[in-house]
């Protein structure tokens, strides 16, 4: 089951791992400070690490927590297991917020037509979002059960939206994907436990230890997160705010990212790794970003020292025709940074 997500790392993933390699007796924990879709960190809880995942977005957040789960930490005793949570999930319906903004009721019911998913779609979307935060309210769920369905719910969101790829605008003409019928597909659980935390916080405010490898991952470009996918916040957090514009969009802009303005990035970014206490920072980074990679080094050199590991090439994210004409792929690379014995006097 895919995951249509800006920069994810799932075609370099196991290169990363292969980096980050084995912990000994003495490690602490993987810190994977920007977790999108939690295929890094998921990688390296199957080494052995510890994990800690953030995103500030709560929807990535989910969605990167559901990879670290067990059998044994989510068994839905009330509802009669997982699949039976599913089937209850599937045959609900309620016209309600998804269906009133972001399916064609949205022309009757706010004055503007938006095509996101059929109302069939979106009815669908409604009940499930209401039956999951309903059972978590009342305590038929657990936290952890709580963020499996609702992760469960964006992949099948996910593989019924009429976008391109993003929830940044929804197309014009109704793609077959579409107009399939919204279906709740069990997800692969961990047979063992991973031990592993989850934050929201901004990453500012991450703290590491010593023995820690934190993995920064952060956006290279100007498109924010927060924009981009946020349908899926609202439908992982359940409320039903104003939105605006033709695209529906939520209020955004409290999450908007330093490191998408160009001006910022590079000393945002600097200033992120050369403050953790960690002394191993490993980030990923492209040659489509913001910040120059060879800047990037000059300053991280200055505090510590850095090998530099060129993960070949992948298809760069293509929305729109004009995009597409554009570079067809970039190079991802892999920055390891051990804080101390910099070259600055």
């Amino acid at each position: 089951m895919g995951y249509r997500y800006i920069g994810s790392k799932a075609r370099v993933a196991d290169d990363i791992a292969r980096h980050l390699g084995f912990p000994d007796k003495k490690a602490g924990c993987f810190i994977d400070a920007f977790c999108g879709t939690g295929i890094v960190a998921s990688k390296a809880a199957d080494l052995g690490w510890k994990i800690k995942i953030n995103d500030m977005m709560y929807s990535a957040a989910v969605m990167s927590e559901a990879r670290l789960l067990s059998t044994e930490d989510v068994p839905f005793s009330a509802l009669g297991g997982y699949q039976k949570a599913l089937d209850i999930l599937n045959q609900a319906e309620l016209s309600g917020f998804i269906w009133r903004e972001y399916s064609p009721a949205s022309l009757n019911q706010v004055g503007i037509e938006r095509g996101y998913f059929t109302e069939e779609n979106a009815r669908k979307i409604d009940g499930a979002v209401a039956t999951v935060h309903r059972w978590k309210k009342d305590g038929t769920i657990s936290d952890k059960e709580f963020v499996l369905l609702m992760s469960t719910l964006i992949y099948a969101v996910n593989n019924i939206a009429n976008i391109a790829g993003t929830y940044g605008c929804f197309l014009s003409n109704w793609q077959p994907q579409a107009l399939e019928p919204l279906c709740l597909m069990p997800l692969d659980l961990r047979k063992e436990k991973v031990s592993y935390s989850a934050s929201t916080d901004d990453v500012f405010d991450i703290r590491s230890e010593e023995e820690d490898v934190v993995y920064l991952d952060p956006p290279y470009t100007k498109r924010q997160y927060a924009s981009y996918y946020h349908i899926l916040e609202t439908i992982t957090l359940g409320d039903e705010p104003v939105v605006s514009g033709v695209t529906g969009l939520r209020p955004w802009k409290s999450k908007a990212s330093v490191f998408c303005y160009k001006a910022k990035a590079l000393r945002a970014l600097v200033s992120l790794a050369s403050s953790q206490t960690a002394k191993r920072v490993l980030i990923s980074y492209s040659n489509d970003g913001h910040v120059q990679l060879d800047q990037l080094i000059g300053e991280l050199k200055k505090t510590g020292t850095v090998e530099m590991f060129n993960l070949g090439a992948i298809g760069r994210y293509r929305p729109n025709q004009v995009a597409r004409l554009h570079r067809p792929e970039v190079n991802e690379y892999l920055i390891d940074y051990r804080r101390g014995g910099g070259d600055e006097k």
